[in-house]
């Protein structure tokens, strides 16, 4: 058995253990908890309020463009901020006659430039403009008189 093998061995003997040793905890904590379920235990939760309506509601799409050009320009700094950090540097640009440093800016400018065209295609498209809903009042007639409705408006608001 080689030096390679005997610690491919080791790793796997500890990651194996691991394993083990957290499967082993939930099974002893599963044997000796409790087992008293009540209304309260059984109910879900959610932030310490309670659930009101189904799961599945409906969220605008909008959400989810917005989201994705967010993590695009995120990703755009991720980009820039380590060639910034290597084309920065000061020897590489003068052994190289300030030809790299061109070159790393044009780069940058070009990269700066392709995002930016997503970002005015998607603008253009109107994928950025948010629609507020209208609201369309009721057509609903109910007993009571409209006059008896501002009657107890106005008393409430002059109080």
């Amino acid at each position: 058995m080689n030096a390679e093998s005997s610690s491919f061995a080791e790793v796997l003997l500890y990651l194996f253990a691991g394993i083990l040793f957290v499967l082993g905890g939930l099974f002893v904590a599963w044997l000796i908890r409790p087992k008293r379920p009540n209304i309260e235990k059984l109910s879900t939760y959610e932030s310490g309020e309670e659930p009101l309506g189904g799961a599945w509601g409906q969220v605008n799409i909008r959400f989810y463009v917005i989201a994705l050009i967010f993590l695009l320009f995120e990703v755009e700094i991720v980009f820039l901020f380590p060639w910034a950090t290597v084309f920065g540097n000061k020897e590489l640009i003068d052994a190289t006659d300030g030809v790299w440093g061109w070159l790393a800016l044009s780069e940058m400018f070009l990269f700066v430039f392709i995002l930016s065209l997503g970002l005015a295609y998607a603008w253009r498209k109107g994928y950025l403009n948010w629609q507020k809903p209208s609201i369309k009042p009721s057509n609903y007639k109910g007993i009571v008189p409209d006059e008896k409705y501002k009657m107890i408006n106005d008393k409430y608001k002059n109080s």
